[in-house]
């Protein structure tokens, strides 16, 4: 929907909360749950949608009349798609999932072509007068490369090869259409790039050397403008989640990335579970509240830090678990998505302080105007607190435009 407190923003919620890959289930979702929701939220003007797309879905919406018809539903039912979840390839429901979320990584030609075909998508559905983003995975996972520095720099070569040929796609968009189109790279804990001072490194050590004389060659401009498009077409998207599981602030974060030239393109609007660690000897009530969490399909990442602001990671809470009774860190921050309406369960918190603290600083992140609610784990949270979905992402929805006011 369209908001304009202070100024014009778009809220959403990502479409990836609903199970389905190929374009007819996912369609069937769409039409399933968006014209009630608009109904509810937003009848009167029209209602954003944040589409997520995977792979096999893109390429049945240019088979046929798909992509023409749902245009035409999309006007009929007074919505709009202004933003695209591009991180998820293909499986991302009651499958195991896990690390395989970076597959294929950055480095892959497959991904390019991905999202080569998202870009075509989402210049078709914009509404003119509005930017388009497409939010997509940090490169890689780290932990396939860390032992192998080789390695790590060819998937920062080719990653950035391919980045730049994307910023050709668009370019060639913008100038065809007029519609501007943005890749909003998500950094994550494990993620090859991961917070704000490796998404600043990127840029300015791999994107910018690497990616502005493919632009030079391929359209033809000098090295200001190429370094100018891959700044226009590459940016940030902030989830809310992963930057509090690093222990960032979000106006330090986002005042370093604006100093660094790097745009926001996407605020992903998320929460972390939050563990303020009692002494080891009260730890066992906690231990049973957790155990539920640490479930199969998705990397729940754990990041603890010490009273000296030391931090520590573990790939997964399933691999943290076993350590939480004699862990020294003071506080445990976990990468599971939970409701964002919630700040307190009976055993711990959530981030839901992080989202507020990124709502107050949107005025340094100027060319931003996409924010997306992405609770995307319903179907695997503990049964305690399964809420009906519709009602949740009401709630959602309210609390957003509640904490905006």
């Amino acid at each position: 929907m369209r908001l304009s407190t202070p100024s014009p923003l778009h809220l959403t919620y990502c479409t990836n909360i609903h199970p389905g890959e190929s374009w007819d289930a996912t369609y069937t979702n769409l039409r399933t749950y968006l014209p009630v929701l608009k109904q509810q939220l937003s009848p009167d003007q029209s209602f954003g949608v944040g589409l997520r797309l995977a792979d096999a879905a893109t390429q049945e919406l240019f088979q046929g009349d798909n992509l023409i018809e749902f245009q035409t539903w999309l006007q009929a039912q007074d919505l709009y798609v202004f933003t695209i979840n591009g991180f998820p390839f293909g499986g991302f429901h009651h499958q195991i999932v896990k690390d395989q979320v970076y597959a294929p990584d950055w480095s892959k030609p497959e991904r390019l072509a991905y999202t080569e075909r998202l870009i075509r998508i989402l210049a078709a559905l914009l509404p003119e007068g509005i930017d388009g983003g497409i939010s997509t995975l940090p490169l890689s996972y780290k932990p396939w490369w860390q032992n192998d520095a080789t390695a790590q720099e060819k998937v920062f070569h080719h990653s950035s090869l391919n980045l730049a040929q994307a910023v050709v796609v668009m370019a060639q968009v913008h100038q065809q259409t007029g519609k501007l189109l943005h890749l909003d790279l998500e950094p994550e804990p494990d993620g090859l790039i991961e917070n704000t001072q490796e998404t600043i490194a990127f840029f300015q050590d791999w994107l910018l050397p690497i990616g502005t004389p493919v632009l030079t060659q391929a359209l033809g401009v000098d090295i200001q403008t190429a370094e100018t498009l891959i700044r226009q077409h590459i940016r940030l998207c902030y989830d809310t989640c992963h930057f509090a599981v690093e222990y960032e602030e979000p106006a330090i974060a986002l005042a370093a990335l604006k100093a660094a030239g790097i745009k926001v393109g996407k605020f992903q609007l998320s929460a972390a579970l939050k563990i303020t660690l009692p002494e080891p000897s009260e730890r066992q009530s906690l231990i049973q509240s957790l155990a539920p969490f640490a479930e199969s399909t998705y990397l729940h990442q754990v990041v603890t830090r010490h009273a000296d602001g030391a931090l520590q990671h573990y790939a997964d809470l399933t691999e943290a678990m076993p350590y939480l009774a004699i862990d020294a860190a003071i506080e445990w921050r976990t990468h599971f998505h939970v409701p964002i309406f919630i700040d307190r369960y009976s055993s711990f918190a959530s981030t839901q302080d992080h989202i507020y603290q990124a709502l107050q600083n949107l005025s340094l992140a100027p060319d931003c105007t996409h924010l997306e609610i992405e609770t995307y784990t319903w179907d695997v949270l503990p049964p305690a607190m399964k809420l009906d979905i519709l009602e949740s992402i009401q709630r959602e929805y309210h609390w957003v435009l509640k904490t905006l006011a």
